[in-house]
This record gives structure tokens, C-alpha cells and sequence, in this order.
């Protein structure tokens, strides 16, 4: 539905099988740069956009406007700062996913 957010996670699978946060769905940017759209349906659906440091978001954003998504917020803080600052629930292992924010 509209106005429903998402956090869009553009590290790579490795990084991501490492350590992620509980509500966010993988699109890596090596995957975005050809053309892969990310796992959201919803094209008005707001994009929180992470990575590891803050950078490879700024790659991304562009991208995925390019695709069509129209909400999209690259967060400056990467995967380690969000997961301090409680902004979602780290899992540094695969477990099952908890239910969308």
C-alpha cells in the first residue's frame, strides 16, 4: 500500500550472510547496476536505502530512481551505526525473517 517504507539493504551477499538488519530486504548494488530491481513490488513504496559505510548508497539511489521508485532516502549511516543506534535489530545469522515494519 501506499505510504508503506522499506529498508533496502545494497551491501553484497557476503556482507549480508555476515550480519543484516531484521527488517531489511537485499538488493545488491552489483545487482541494481544491471538492471535487477530491487524486492519491492510497489514503486511508491519509500526506499531507506543502506550499506556498510554510507557510500555505495549514493550509487544506488540513482539507480533505483532510474527504475522508477520515487522515494527514495540514502542513509548516511551504514550497517554497523544503524545497528548500534537501534534502528533495526541486527542478526548475524541467518534466522527466520521477523515480520515487516
Amino acid at each position: 500500500a501506499a505510504g508503506d517504507a522499506v529498508l533496502l539493504d545494497v551491501r553484497e551477499l557476503g556482507e549480508w550472510s555476515q550480519g543484516r538488519l531484521a527488517d531489511a530486504r537485499l538488493a545488491p548494488l552489483s545487482d541494481l547496476v544491471v538492471g535487477v530491481a530491487p524486492p519491492v513490488e510497489d514503486k511508491s513504496t519509500k526506499l531507506y536505502v543502506h550499506c556498510a559505510a554510507g557510500v555505495r548508497v549514493h550509487k544506488a539511489a540513482p539507480i533505483l530512481r532510474d527504475m522508477g521508485f520515487e522515494r527514495v532516502v540514502p542513509l548516511q549511516e551504514g550497517f554497523g551505526e544503524l545497528a548500534m543506534i537501534g534502528f533495526s535489530k541486527p542478526i548475524l545469522e541467518e534466522q527466520e525473517p521477523q515480520a515487516p515494519w
